[in-house]
């Protein structure tokens, strides 16, 4: 038996595969809350997995134990889910793909999902991810989309994707994707460098919203609104108690405010003009993860 373990095979139109990973490229979970608050408000319903078995090192990744029904103890292991949502409005459906990011054998891994991608004529692959960036929390969340063709670039307003570097395992799949002709976009989220461990609400709000905008979705994303007016209030009491803190985030602050300036002059926004500042911090991320 394979890795990737089927259940039953959907039959989708047109799809998009959208996957998250939990790990170094996850900051505040925003990646992975952003897929799995998709998936459960289109009704994805699971058809796959990919087995962890040769993929993980499980004293460093873990399994856990949970009771079933109060009693019965139970082994979760740290698979990649695989569920299908067919959309009543539209004319393309979505395949949702979750789990942590594998620690083996990322080309066996990344084609497994090749193989489903195929297997269900998926026409577009999106990965979505979350960095530790310089960014005040009390401002809209940054998302920088980036791709490899030039024409997706074009149609999708993204920024062309031009890093040399340390990568995970995101730019694995991306690149399997290209060896089998199927068109991907990454897109990353922005969370503040001074509340690395906090789940972002907020941030995961702007890849949902920012996915949508691309697949068309009409969704409404109240409750992760009133979750990230939320954390914006918690990171205010918590940014108000330390002077040194507070001072640098309303540098934060003011150097957001004067990008907003500038494109309230007449300059591109964010994505029109190839989004240099968010590359750079995604790069220096990126690098930052390759040296530990």
């Amino acid at each position: 038996m394979g890795a990737l373990q089927w259940s039953f095979r959907p039959k989708l139109r047109r799809p998009v595969l959208l996957a998250a990973f939990e790990g170094w490229n996850d900051a505040g979970d925003a990646s992975t809350t952003a897929a799995r608050w998709l998936g459960d408000r289109l009704r994805a319903r699971p058809f796959a997995t990919i087995d962890c078995e040769e993929f993980f090192d499980f004293t460093t990744v873990r399994p856990t134990v949970e009771l079933v029904d109060g009693e019965t103890r139970r082994i979760r292991w740290p698979d990649t889910e695989l569920a299908a949502a067919t959309l009543e409005r539209g004319d393309r459906d979505v395949v949702i793909a979750v789990g942590h990011e594998p620690q083996l054998r990322w080309r066996t891994f990344s084609a497994a999902v090749i193989e489903v991608a195929e297997a269900l004529d998926v026409e577009m692959v999106v990965t979505l991810g979350a960095l530790l960036a310089e960014v005040p929390h009390s401002r809209p969340t940054s998302v920088i989309g980036t791709a490899d063709d030039p024409e997706l670039v074009r149609e999708l307003h993204l920024a062309p994707s031009s890093y040399e570097g340390p990568t995970g395992i995101t730019g694995v799949l991306h690149a399997a994707c290209r060896a089998a002709d199927i068109p991907s976009v990454s897109l990353w989220a922005a969370v503040p460098t001074y509340v690395p461990s906090a789940p972002s609400p907020k941030a995961a709000l702007a890849l949902v919203e920012r996915a949508a905008e691309l697949l068309h979705l009409p969704i409404v994303t109240t409750d992760l609104e009133i979750a990230a007016a939320a954390y914006e209030r918690q990171i205010d009491d918590l940014v108000s108690t330390d002077e040194d803190t507070a001072a640098y985030v309303a540098r934060l602050e003011e150097e957001a405010d004067e990008e907003d300036e500038n494109e309230d002059d007449g300059r591109p926004p964010l994505d029109e003009a190839q989004s240099d500042v968010l590359v750079a911090e995604v790069e220096r991320f990126l690098r930052r993860q390759g040296d530990r």
